[in-house]
């Protein structure tokens, strides 16, 4: 009884995962085009223009990455993938920076993912 409880908690994590890392990598494509679009506003001026060409490139590649990571990792989930219960959770446990949808969605999947049940769940795969 309690198996399927918890495996409701890890299929909601993991489409979690995968819905938040689909919107972000959509925020890192937009954050890439703000950036330049600011680059063309600012014109000539040489530091805010240097921030911009670095926050083009580094933001959303961070962005980017974190999204890909929790995407990956909720279509593991899914699955019941050994490999992807650690993806989730340092993804989760950085999300928590994120305040606060951030922080709630890492704190719900930490808790989830971290309960006894749900590591006997992921060792029988």
């Amino acid at each position: 009884m309690e198996d399927s409880k918890m495996k409701k908690h890890v299929t909601v994590v993991g489409a979690i995962q995968i819905g938040f890392g689909i919107l972000g990598l959509v925020g890192a494509i937009c954050a890439f085009f703000l950036f330049t679009f600011l680059i063309g506003v600012v014109g000539n001026e040489e530091v805010p223009t240097m921030l911009f060409r670095i926050l083009r490139i580094c933001a959303p590649l961070l962005i980017g990455f974190l999204s890909t990571l929790g995407l990956v990792g909720g279509i593991g989930l899914l699955s019941y993938q050994p490999w992807a219960r650690y993806v989730v959770i340092v993804v989760s446990a950085l999300g928590c920076l994120n305040i606060p949808i951030g922080t709630l969605k890492g704190v719900y999947a930490l808790w989830v993912l971290l309960q006894d049940e749900t590591v006997k769940l992921f060792e029988k795969k």
